[in-house]
């Protein structure tokens, strides 16, 4: 039983591990919020809570499994225009419905030249809680820590359709370091 108990607390300590990351500093460059595997890219409407115009966006889906770095990164400098948070199930987080059912937190990034980047954590089938360390109207550095999801979750990185995609589908990326996109 004791062994088990070591097991199990070296295990929750080494899933909430924080390792500092060395973030590429361009304003054109959208950087990975997540670490994990890109699972999808396409074009798709944003979280409909969001209180912004409801236009067409690229998507960019992050899977985090239980063995991925689970603190979330600012993939853009910019200020916190809008976080609404949404209740909902738990169902596997590498599915595409995830997304639109499953409990999810989206943020809504203003960056200094007007792009509007939109990220949004969701809780997966073990995931059970979005936290996140942030408020409205804060201004965020480009790869600074935003919130945690814990166990297994994804994110998705909603973007102008004209950026251009520099991962794709299968990609391992690394929170606050790889580039996923570049903004024209």
């Amino acid at each position: 039983i004791a062994s088990i108990g070591f097991f199990l607390t070296f295990f929750v300590l080494w899933f909430f591990r924080d390792p500092k990351r060395n973030t590429p500093e361009d304003k054109n460059l959208i950087i990975s919020s997540a670490d994990g595997k890109v699972c999808l890219i396409d074009e798709a409407y944003p979280p409909e809570e969001l209180p912004i115009e409801a236009q067409k966006m690229k998507r960019i889906c992050v899977f985090m499994n239980v063995f991925n770095v689970h603190v979330n990164r600012s993939p853009v400098q910019g200020s916190v225009e809008h976080i609404v948070y949404k209740e909902g199930k738990f169902l596997n987080a590498s599915l595409d419905k995830a997304s639109d059912k499953n409990e999810r937190n989206s943020l809504v990034l203003n960056t200094q030249n007007g792009t509007k980047i939109i990220v949004v954590q969701i809780a997966g089938l073990i995931a059970r809680r979005i936290l996140s360390f942030i408020s409205s109207n804060e201004e965020l550095n480009q790869g600074e820590r935003f919130g945690l999801i814990r166990f297994g979750s994804r994110v998705d990185i909603y973007m102008p359709l004209d950026a251009i995609e520099k991962c794709r589908v299968g990609d391992r990326v690394v929170a606050g370091e790889s580039i996923l996109a570049f903004l024209k």
